[in-house]
């Protein structure tokens, strides 16, 4: 996948847009535009899309009810929203909100919504386009780069992701942008199952200082993955997300954070794998 636009080719399941909850946009625009250098501006409702070198790659959105988690969440393309909701119900997820229009009244809508829950609970967006395809850039630091699912029944989640999604994550030319791993007892017990968003940097030591220096918190320092070195944080709200560093669809660079000195992590890394695909025979 290019690391630009190529908005074309968000095919079924493939990630094609991100969002966060936030008690305060006006806050999240501070931080995010101090971390990435986002620009924003509202497209619907009081969201507000940011928006690198003038192109589209996440929305900031009010929390609509003050107990909701404050989250980033992960939104997979279909071209049949209807038809992929029946999917994920069969194979024993939920649909938690929608289908429902997005965008202006009186407007050709931006596309359609829903948001779904596997069958662990862990909580995924869903997105039919309208006008509005998605990231109008990705794989680039500063925009979206990857997405993990901790499970705590890998198998099952490998089940589940792979008969909804096969193509994207197996089919000709696969370059799926999610993955998984395991929710071991390194995590505290009460931490559910869920996607973990990653945004791309090129400077580990630069990017973990700026968000301690805007207000947010370094939860586990860079660590190796099979998709490049990742650190994991929270913002100055307390969403949680990942940097990730490599040189895009290429090797992992050699890691320069050794300059930096934010806090230690509270536990060790889990081990990261990709998704693998479900047995043939067996059924969703």
């Amino acid at each position: 996948m290019a690391e630009t636009a190529a908005v074309d080719a968000y095919g079924e399941g493939v990630p094609c847009w991100v969002d966060a909850q936030l008690p305060d946009v006006e806050a999240g625009k501070r931080f995010y535009g101090g971390l990435f250098g986002w620009t924003f501006r509202e497209v619907h409702g009081p969201a507000v899309w940011a928006f690198l070198d003038g192109e589209p790659v996440a929305e900031l959105a009010p929390k609509p009810d003050g107990r909701m988690p404050t989250v980033w969440t992960v939104h997979f393309a279909t071209a049949d929203l209807p038809a992929l909701t029946g999917r994920i119900r069969t194979a024993g997820g939920q649909i938690i909100a929608g289908p429902a229009p997005v965008g202006p009244y009186g407007t050709p809508p931006l596309g359609t919504a829903a948001l779904a829950a596997d069958r662990e609970g862990a909580v995924l967006g869903l997105w039919q386009p309208g006008t509005h395809p998605g990231f109008g850039r990705r794989h680039t630091p500063g925009s979206f780069a990857w997405a993990q699912l901790y499970a705590r029944d890998v198998l099952a989640a490998d089940s589940f992701y792979g008969h909804l999604f096969h193509d994207a994550l197996f089919g000709p030319g696969a370059a799926p942008d999610f993955g998984r791993a395991a929710l071991t007892e390194v995590y505290p017990p009460e931490m559910p199952p869920h996607f973990l968003v990653h945004f791309g940097v090129t400077d580990f030591a630069a990017a973990l200082r700026t968000v301690q220096r805007l207000g947010g918190r370094v939860q586990a320092l860079p660590f190796g993955a099979s998709y490049g070195r990742v650190a994991v944080v929270t913002d100055d709200q307390g969403a949680s997300f990942a940097l990730l560093q490599r040189e895009w669809r290429g090797r992992i660079p050699a890691s320069p954070e050794s300059s930096a000195a934010p806090p230690a992590p509270p536990s060790a890394p889990p081990s990261t794998q990709p998704l693998a695909p479900p047995p043939a025979s067996s059924g969703p």
